[in-house]
């Protein structure tokens, strides 16, 4: 069996780590989130030049984890059409199978959630949720065909 590359998709608060937690236990995969790497080492979520350094040493990882046969899930929300595309053919290109799983919210649960759990200082404002809310281009049908269907377990 090939190894798998399983991408969470979703705004903040949409369930993307509770997922790919449930799937790290479950496969035996490689999780990587950004900013569990950026809280270990005291770097503010809010730094778009460090999450994009640090996103980018993860896919390095990922990418040679992949060509070792290991599953990885990838948790960064890829909220652009494009980002999702490059990561998905050059896991492909490495011979790995390509799984999407989008987490769907509205906009009220997301707000809730990114409230209750606190996670960020300071902490996002309604007005910056709707703003991501708005930025984000969800995949559609034709986009969810390109990837593979999710394995069983």
């Amino acid at each position: 069996m090939p190894a798998r590359f399983i991408l969470i998709c979703g705004l903040p608060g949409a369930g993307k780590t509770t997922l790919a937690k449930r799937i790290e236990k479950s496969e035996s995969a490689v999780r990587l989130c950004p900013d569990e790497w950026m809280q270990a080492l005291e770097i503010d979520l809010y730094d778009e030049k460090a999450r994009a350094n640090i996103e980018e040493l993860q896919w390095t990882l990922a990418k040679h984890l992949l060509t070792l046969g290991q599953s990885v899930i990838i948790e960064w929300g890829t909220w652009g059409r494009a980002e999702r595309d490059r990561l998905r053919t050059e896991a492909q290109a490495l011979g790995a199978s390509a799984e999407l799983h989008y987490l769907k919210q509205p906009l009220e649960t997301l707000w809730q959630r990114t409230r209750d759990r606190g996670m960020e200082e300071p902490p996002p404002t309604r007005e910056d949720l709707e703003r991501s809310f708005a930025a984000f281009q969800e995949p559609d049908e034709q986009e969810l065909a390109l990837f593979d269907p999710p394995a069983k377990p």
